[in-house]
């Protein structure tokens, strides 16, 4: 898409982004726009696996952001951050990026306040993220309203690529810890991250974990009826 200088956006989806566009039309316009949408949550890729697409594999959000970081700062692709808890722990981010990526090309950044924009403010954002000459435009806010913003905005901007990585600034800039490895592939991140931050994830979890067995569970019985076809 960059070679190419189209335009798109990408999104990696987790299990709370899947069941939100079940509740919010806004929602489910931007995942469904998306150019690409990956499976990031372990428990998507499972349901893949037993909806019949065997080759479904994890895209984990950080990891994405990581390895194109690596293959931007070998080919100096310009890059712009928007998101992040606020300016300080953004520029951390940079300084890590930097760090571990020598040469990589971050051209500007911005991290919009938790609340609706003004007109004003929105337009003040999409003006320098133009300017900055960017080529990516990391994005992370978080779901759903990352998505909802790039299907928004994406007809206004030059960039080719937005990509939506959720909690990935954080994890690359050393503010939250990773789950290990085994966590994660055994579907338990979410136990773990449960543990560092109770109060904000607990709501999320406990609402839409249980929707989604149930309505993955709804699905899997219409799958296999018509797999199996009339008796």
């Amino acid at each position: 898409m960059i070679s190419a200088d189209e335009r798109g956006y990408v999104t990696a989806a987790a299990v709370n982004l899947v069941m939100k566009a079940q509740e919010e039309r806004a929602t489910m316009e931007a995942t469904l726009g998306a150019t690409l949408a990956v499976p990031d949550g372990q428990p998507l890729v499972w349901a893949l696996h037993a909806l019949g697409h065997a080759r479904a594999t994890r895209v984990y959000g950080p990891d994405l952001m990581a390895h194109f970081c690596a293959r931007a700062a070998r080919q100096e692709i310009p890059m712009y951050l928007y998101g992040g808890r606020d300016a300080p722990a953004r520029e951390l981010l940079t300084r890590r990026l930097s760090e571990r990526f020598p040469g990589i090309r971050i051209v500007g950044g911005h991290s919009p306040p938790f609340r609706p924009l003004t007109a004003a403010e929105d337009e003040r954002a999409l003006t320098d993220i133009d300017a900055s000459g960017a080529k990516v435009v990391w994005v992370g806010t978080g779901q759903p309203l990352q998505e909802q913003w790039m299907h928004r905005v994406r007809p206004l901007l030059s960039a080719p690529l937005l990509v939506g990585v959720g909690a990935a600034f954080d994890f690359h800039a050393g503010l939250v810890s990773q789950a290990p490895p085994w966590m994660q592939r055994s579907g338990l991140e979410w136990v773990y991250r449960l543990s560092r931050e109770p109060r904000r994830l607990w709501p999320r979890y406990a609402r839409y974990n249980p929707r989604f067995v149930l309505g993955f569970a709804r699905q899997y019985a219409r799958y296999r009826r018509a797999r199996e076809g009339p008796a």
